[in-house]
């Protein structure tokens, strides 16, 4: 697996990380998402150096300008809910894309620590040789992405697969490097420190749906 740190040098991206990390600024739950979404512009930026591009001529009110635009056909795809600002970050830059939705969430069976991810929503379009973006805030164990992915292209295989996390643990990048093949891509705007005893990321941010979005049931 390819990995991507993209704060490793100073920019006005670990300024949006510090703010969504930040228990005083989380509180204003519209500006958390707004960071949130901010971040995902910066990475979609980052990106998008690594796709295929084409050249093309484009005729201005004075002359033809020879350039080039992205050959990729993209499909952006969020594991709701966390994932929904963050692809709205990714959205704003890629805006010729396709979109898709799946839901992914932890199942305590025994009402303990102990969990298995559940995969229940998918609102998909083709993947069949596209270049496929999985976006999801958080990467912690990785279980998520992984069983998301293999619902995703059980039958449509994607030219090429980004994962994009803002925040993510030792552990869960292991798992995907474990789990996944050579050719995808891992795209992390912070790496944090561990998970503790319930599989949190330290020192993380807490849960990103619920502050996006309000506590859940």
């Amino acid at each position: 697996m390819h990995i991507h740190y993209i704060s490793e040098e100073n920019s006005i991206l670990n300024h949006f990380l510090a703010q969504i990390r930040d228990i005083s600024i989380q509180k204003d739950s519209m500006r958390f998402r707004k960071n949130i979404e901010r971040i995902g512009e910066i990475m979609a930026y980052e990106l998008s150096k690594t796709l295929e591009y084409k050249p093309i001529q484009v005729q201005t009110p004075l002359g033809i300008k020879n350039t080039t635009q992205i050959s990729d056909k993209i499909v952006l795809c969020s594991i709701l809910r966390a994932g929904l600002a963050l692809h709205t970050g990714f959205m704003n830059i890629f805006d010729d894309a396709d979109n898709g939705f799946v839901s992914a969430y932890r199942f305590h069976p025994n009402n303990d620590d102990a969990f298995e991810i559940r995969v229940e929503y998918q609102a998909a379009p083709n993947l069949e040789n596209k270049t496929l973006i999985l976006i999801d805030p958080m990467l912690a164990t990785g279980q998520s992405i992984v069983a998301v992915l293999h619902k995703l292209h059980l039958e449509q295989k994607p030219k090429e697969i980004h994962l994009a996390v803002a925040i993510a643990a030792p552990e869960g990048i292991q798992y995907l490097q474990e789990n996944l093949p050579e050719n995808v891509h891992l795209w992390v705007a912070a790496l944090d420190e561990k998970l503790n005893e319930k599989n949190y990321i330290i020192p993380g941010l807490g849960d990103a749906g619920d502050l996006a979005y309000g506590i859940k049931l």
